[in-house]
């Protein structure tokens, strides 16, 4: 929602992963609420990445806008709040892009990424394991 947990971690696991397989993509991160926009990721987000090899350089919060559903092929949604405000932004023929980042990760049976803001270190991470299996799998269709 204010891109500086979940979607951060995402983009930063996506990116590194990607860039280990020699891909070059287009990848980012927005929310859905203008609440941090030009923040950095929160520093608990950050530490739990960066203990696992990730980069968060360069990552700092924005709103998503009209523009990146002409952008990005695929917009990932961390859940079901995030996938409804996504569709009141996205243009009606562009809906289709919008996806569940869990869609993609299939040693999970969670459907959605849960928010780790009021928890302690362990949901961060938690948040990292989701998100390191849905990018593996979608690296894996991409590949396809």
């Amino acid at each position: 929602m204010g891109n500086i947990c979940r979607s951060p971690s995402a983009e930063a696991v996506f990116r590194h992963k990607m860039q280990a397989q020699g891909l070059v993509l287009k990848v980012d991160s927005a929310g859905t609420l203008g609440a941090h926009v030009k923040e950095k990721p929160d520093h608990r987000a950050q530490k739990a990445g960066v203990a696992r090899g990730y980069s968060f350089d360069g990552i700092k919060a924005r709103k998503v806008t009209v523009q990146d559903f002409t952008d990005f092929d695929l917009i990932l949604a961390m859940d079901h709040d995030n996938i409804e405000e996504l569709k009141k932004v996205a243009p009606a023929d562009m809906q289709h892009k919008i996806l569940l980042m869990l869609d993609f990760a299939a040693s999970y049976e969670e459907q959605q990424v849960p928010d780790p803001y009021y928890g302690g270190a362990k949901g961060f991470d938690y948040v990292l394991d989701l998100v390191e299996a849905a990018s593996d799998g979608l690296l894996d269709k991409i590949k396809i």
